[in-house]
């Protein structure tokens, strides 16, 4: 058996899987509020004891985690604490225990993702011998990159999220203004993210509008900007969104050129699948081709947002998967 996390700063999914030749199945996912433990070993122990492995060892482990993973260590962005892959590995008995930046993780997802977890918002012309990239924004921003290695795609971590935020317009250039007063250097997130959706409503609107009430909370407060614009209930919140959405876009374009993904770009993430009318028309799509003189190659790049929601767990398993395949082969 396999055992699977996506650790995320809100919430985390932990699943055993059972090994197939690809795509593992899932035995057993809970989810779990991050915060409520003191670290992920402690998890990872309530998890295990709940049914779904007890006739079976854990042949391997993999975990997609919010943060830059250095030597198998990694210290999460938004939550205090250290994973080490070792330290799992010797507490639960695991031989193999890997750690991927979260991105990375959901990279795993894509070559194994069936046609109807997939929503195509451009049908370009893919490429079989390119790379690929994914772009997810949520709480933060994520990115990484699938390099063409053989035919097959392998999965590279970045942590392009926190790259500089690049304003392209008069509108995202008075933001980048505003928002560099406010925290000295703005990086991608700062905008495209739940939490970036707020920043860029605060610096349009620091009045604030009928529809976002200052006490609201900040984890709601993104769905309740979201949700009025689409409905088209205020005005307000509808420049805001249009401007998140194309600066999204933009990034998503971005990190495109960077890759050189003619095998495709795919919108991961919690907040894609919730805006998908948005992005199947407007700012989107215009802001990830509006980049002459790319825009040709822009236009023919396959994009697609993924629909699963536990990608990320589903990816994490893929690569336990592969370990354990890698370990049976060596026995």
């Amino acid at each position: 058996m396999l055992l699977a996390g996506d650790v995320g700063g809100t919430k985390t999914l932990l699943g055993i899987f059972s090994p197939r030749e690809t795509r593992p199945v899932p035995v057993r996912i809970e989810t779990f509020a991050t915060s409520e433990f003191g670290g992920l070993d402690s998890m990872i122990a309530e998890f295990l004891a709940g049914p779904g492995h007890e006739s079976e060892p854990l042949e391997a482990a993999c975990f997609g985690v919010a943060g830059p993973v250095i030597a198998q260590v990694a210290h999460l962005t938004n939550v205090p604490w250290a994973v080490d892959a070792a330290e799992i590995g010797r507490r639960f008995s695991i031989a193999r225990v890997r750690l991927l930046n979260d991105l990375e993780a959901m990279a795993h997802s894509v070559p194994v993702l069936e046609p109807g977890e997939l929503a195509l918002l451009q049908e370009g012309r893919r490429d079989p011998t390119g790379n690929a990239a994914l772009i997810a924004a949520g709480t933060g921003l994520g990115e990484a990159l699938l390099h063409n290695v053989d035919g097959r795609l392998v999965p590279s971590p970045t942590e392009g999220g926190h790259a500089d935020f690049a304003a392209r317009t008069p509108e995202e250039i008075a933001l980048l203004q505003t928002l560099t007063r406010l925290h000295g250097r703005v990086d991608n997130e700062h905008v495209v993210s739940g939490p970036g959706l707020v920043n860029i409503h605060r610096a349009l609107h620091p009045e604030g509008c009928a529809e976002v009430d200052p006490a609201v909370d900040p984890h709601e407060a993104p769905a309740v900007i979201s949700r009025a614009a689409m409905e088209k209930r205020c005005p307000r919140c509808v420049d805001t969104f249009n401007l998140f959405v194309a600066a999204y876009g933009a990034e998503a374009g971005n990190l495109a050129l960077r890759g050189l993904a003619t095998a495709g770009l795919y919108v991961g993430g919690g907040i894609a699948p919730k805006i998908l009318p948005a992005l199947e028309s407007g700012p989107f799509m215009d802001a990830f081709r509006a980049k002459p003189p790319m825009a040709d190659l822009l236009a023919s790049i396959p994009v697609s947002v993924i629909l699963n929601p536990q990608a990320g767990l589903l990816g994490a398993s893929v690569h336990a998967n592969a370990l354990a395949r890698q370990r049976a082969d060596r026995l």
